[in-house]
C-alpha cells in the first residue's frame, strides 16, 4: 500500500491560502525566512536565511547553479496582424529554439512572426503542450543575445501576477551563463556579502549548471506519477567541480545542493558506484520516493506548488511524505510565504 501511495499524484496536495504566494521579493534578499529541519532528530526550527551560516560547517560544499535568465518572453506579430507571444523553452541551435506559443492553433509549420524591422522567425515544427520549434532570423550583426535584450522581458511564473519592478531580484548574485527560461529560486536568498562569510566560515562554494526550462511549471496530470513525462534540461559540471566532489564525499564531507536544479545536476552524473563524472548532456531525471540520494547530504529549497515534480523530490530527500505535508503544514499555520519570490527550507 505504501509504495502505490508514493506514486499517487494527490498524495502530494496540500491546501494552500492564495494570499501566501509571493508576490514579491523580500529585502534584503537574506531577510526571507527559513524553516530548517533534521532528518535524524526529525525537529524543526524558525529561522530567518541569513541564519544559515549557522547550520553550515568548516569542510561543507555548498553546490549553486549558475544559470542565467534570459529575456524570453517576446511578443510578435504574424503577416495577418494577429498577435503571438512566445516564450523560449530551450536552445536546439545557435538560430533555432524550442519554445510555446501563443494562441499555439494560430501557427501552422512555415508561419512567420516578425517581431521587429530587424528579426522574424518562422515556425519549423510543432509538438504537443503548445510546444513549437522556430527559427530566427535577423538582417543585421547584431547576436540573437542582443536582440533578445532589445526585444525581450523576463518571464514570470504564471501565479505571480504583480509587475516586477527590478529584474535583477529574478537573477541570483552569482547568475553567469544565459540560458534559462526561469529562476533557480532557491538561490535567490543569497547576498555577496552572505556568501564571503559562508566561504570565510570553510565552506567551498562550487558551480554547476542547470538551463531551466518552463516545464519545470508544467503540471502533474497523471494520476500515477510514474506516467509523467519530464521536460528535459541541459546540465555542466566541469572536472574541478566533480573532483572536488569527489573528494569530499571520500572524507566524509557534506554536499549541499542549493535549490532542486542543483540537485539534479548532481544526481545526473553520478554514476553506479556513487562517483561524481564530468558532464555535459540533457537530463530528464525524474525522483520521486522512494529515492537513494548517491550525492546530496543537504537540502537548500523554497516552497513548491502542490503535485508537482519538485514537492515530489523533496518528499524523497526528506523521506517521510507525510512528514514532508507536516513541513508544509506548518509553514502555512505560520504565514510563511511560497513558491519563487518566498521562503525557504534547509532540510539536513
Amino acid at each position: 500500500m505504501q509504495e502505490k501511495r508514493e506514486l499517487l499524484r494527490s498524495t502530494y496536495y496540500y491546501d494552500l491560502p492564495e494570499e501566501l504566494i509571493a508576490q514579491s521579493p523580500v529585502e534584503p534578499r537574506d531577510s526571507s525566512r527559513l524553516l530548517c529541519y533534521n532528518r535524524k532528530t526529525k525537529k524543526s526550527f524558525d529561522k530567518h536565511f541569513y541564519d544559515i551560516i549557522d547550520f553550515l560547517n568548516a569542510g561543507d560544499i555548498l553546490v549553486i547553479n549558475n544559470t542565467k535568465v534570459l529575456p524570453a518572453r517576446i511578443f510578435g506579430f504574424k503577416e495577418t496582424g494577429a498577435k503571438i507571444e512566445i516564450l523560449l523553452q530551450k536552445r536546439v541551435d545557435l538560430k533555432t529554439w524550442e519554445v510555446i506559443a501563443r494562441p499555439f492553433k494560430r501557427l501552422e509549420v512555415g508561419t512567420k512572426i516578425v517581431f521587429n524591422e530587424n528579426i522574424f522567425c518562422t515556425v519549423t515544427s510543432k509538438a504537443t503542450y503548445g510546444l513549437c520549434t522556430v527559427k530566427f532570423s535577423y538582417s543585421d550583426k547584431k547576436s540573437f543575445e542582443e536582440h533578445l535584450m532589445e526585444i525581450g522581458t523576463v518571464p514570470l511564473p504564471p501565479y505571480i501576477k504583480e509587475k516586477l519592478k527590478n529584474p535583477e531580484r529574478y537573477q541570483t548574485v552569482y547568475a553567469k551563463v544565459s540560458g534559462s527560461s526561469a529562476a533557480p529560486t532557491a538561490g535567490l536568498h543569497f547576498t555577496k556579502e552572505l556568501l564571503e562569510k559562508i566561504k570565510a566560515k570553510g565552506v567551498e562554494v562550487l558551480e554547476v549548471l542547470l538551463h531551466v526550462g518552463l516545464g519545470t511549471f508544467r503540471p502533474v496530470k497523471e494520476d500515477n506519477i510514474k506516467d509523467h513525462e519530464m521536460h528535459s534540461e541541459y546540465i555542466e559540471l566541469t572536472k574541478e567541480v566533480a573532483d572536488k566532489i569527489n573528494c569530499a564525499k571520500s572524507e566524509g564531507r557534506r554536499v549541499i545542493a542549493v535549490g532542486t536544479t542543483s540537485v539534479r545536476v548532481l544526481e545526473s552524473a553520478v554514476d553506479e558506484n556513487g562517483k561524481i563524472i564530468p558532464t555535459k548532456k540533457e537530463t530528464k531525471i525524474f525522483i520521486y520516493p522512494p529515492y537513494k540520494f548517491k550525492v546530496v547530504d543537504a537540502l537548500i529549497t523554497n516552497f513548491h506548488l502542490p503535485e508537482s515534480t519538485l514537492i515530489m523530490l523533496v518528499s524523497a530527500f526528506v523521506g517521510d511524505i507525510d512528514e514532508t505535508l507536516n513541513l508544509y503544514k506548518h509553514a502555512v499555520s505560520e504565514k510563511y510565504r511560497f513558491f519563487s519570490f518566498g521562503d525557504a527550507m534547509f532540510i539536513e
